[in-house]
């Protein structure tokens, strides 16, 4: 059912077009505006991750890499304002201290679409282009390093009053030695004055490996997540201060083992930035999120394997280094209490984009994981 779902939704998708979604007069000729315009990016990224966990949710280890994604690609503007892109490139990863045979490259090529603050994007699309990035619930941050693009589509919608974005990734095709995995995400924010309301709906789909595997089972991995906020960041001498307030609904089936979990907990999340200092605080109390994770880890599971304990408070210290339109450089210092131990986390990320210097001077880089 879920996979008529997606290709449904995809099929609508691609038939999204100016003349459809606004009832504009379709052009016949090709307007001296329409001229194409060659595009190119640079984006790179280093992280060095030191994790010194302990307890049964984590192992310690450390990683450290960099990933370097050039792009080129085409661009116009339609007789109607809307904006075409049609981009290709490759992200190149290379684990440091690993040799040659550890790299990894991820192509990228994707076709985007703007008009208005409705966005349209299909392809091979780097996560980065997300307007939120997601949570640790949803994203652990391993699978954020390892995982540059969304395999399928991104679209949004942005304005004044918030936004809202749905994406579909197409996580596994299915093969022999591969399951068959995808995950819808939907989530948005509606803004006014210092209040916020939003949320994240998220199914991860998870069925069998191509015969001649054995068959195992098709899981569903639900998770419905309400939130209301405040954002006092215009009302007091500070960059940021927001709280969130949220709670999660989860339905997770075993179809095949007639198996059925329905998790769920309270989400109280908090961020303070004032100039190159910050904190953030995410506690959550509930259920288990991730209650097949030992069968089927990562495939089914997108989240940080903390999120299986019933309470989980992570606290981040960080202070960015430098920070501007095209660089954003921070260090953060992790603290995690699962329940058993306090365990914590060094991160160094550098995340460097040349796009960065069309934008605004005043509008900081957005960090590889968020922040």
């Amino acid at each position: 059912m879920w996979r008529n779902v997606f290709f449904a939704v995809l099929s609508w998708v691609c038939l999204l077009t100016p003349s459809v979604v606004f009832g504009a007069r379709v052009v016949d000729s090709v307007d001296v505006a329409m001229k194409p315009r060659f595009l190119y990016n640079v984006d790179f990224s280093t992280y060095f991750d030191n994790r010194e966990y302990r307890g049964p949710y984590q192992s310690p280890r450390t990683l450290f890499a960099f990933r370097l994604s050039p792009e080129v690609g085409v661009g116009l503007t339609d007789a109607l304002g809307g904006k075409h892109r049609l981009m290709a490139g490759v992200h190149y990863t290379q684990p440091l201290g690993a040799g040659w045979n550890q790299v990894r490259f991820s192509p990228t090529a994707y076709y985007d679409y703007d008009y208005r603050g409705f966005s349209v994007t299909l392809g091979a699309i780097p996560f980065v282009h997300r307007m939120e990035a997601l949570p640790e619930w949803l994203q652990y941050d391993s699978i954020a390093y390892a995982r540059p693009n969304i395999q399928g589509a991104l679209m949004s919608y942005s304005s004044q009053w918030g936004f809202a974005e749905f994406m579909c990734d197409w996580r596994g095709a299915q093969l022999p030695e591969q399951r068959e995995m995808f995950r819808l995400v939907l989530n948005g924010e509606f803004r006014w004055k210092w209040l916020t309301a939003g949320g994240y709906f998220t199914l991860n789909h998870k069925a069998n490996y191509a015969p001649p595997t054995p068959r195992e089972g098709v899981c569903d991995d639900i998770l419905i997540h309400p939130r209301v906020g405040v954002n006092l960041s215009r009302y007091l001498p500070l960059d940021s201060l927001a709280l969130r307030v949220g709670y999660i609904v989860g339905v997770e089936n075993h179809r095949d083992a007639h198996l059925s979990e329905n998790p769920q907990g309270l989400l109280l999340e908090c961020f303070v930035n004032w100039r190159f200092l910050g904190l953030r605080n995410v506690f959550y109390y509930g259920g288990n999120l991730m209650p097949y994770y030992g069968e089927f880890g990562a495939d089914l599971h997108q989240g940080d394997p903390f999120y299986q304990s019933s309470l989980y408070n992570r606290t981040d210290l960080f202070a960015y280094l430098y920070r501007n339109n095209f660089v954003n450089c921070c260090f953060a210092w992790n603290l995690h209490y699962d329940g058993y131990h306090l365990q914590h986390q060094q991160q160094l990320i550098v995340y460097f984009s040349l796009d960065g210097l069309r934008r605004n001077r005043d509008v900081k880089l957005r960090g590889l994981l968020g922040k």
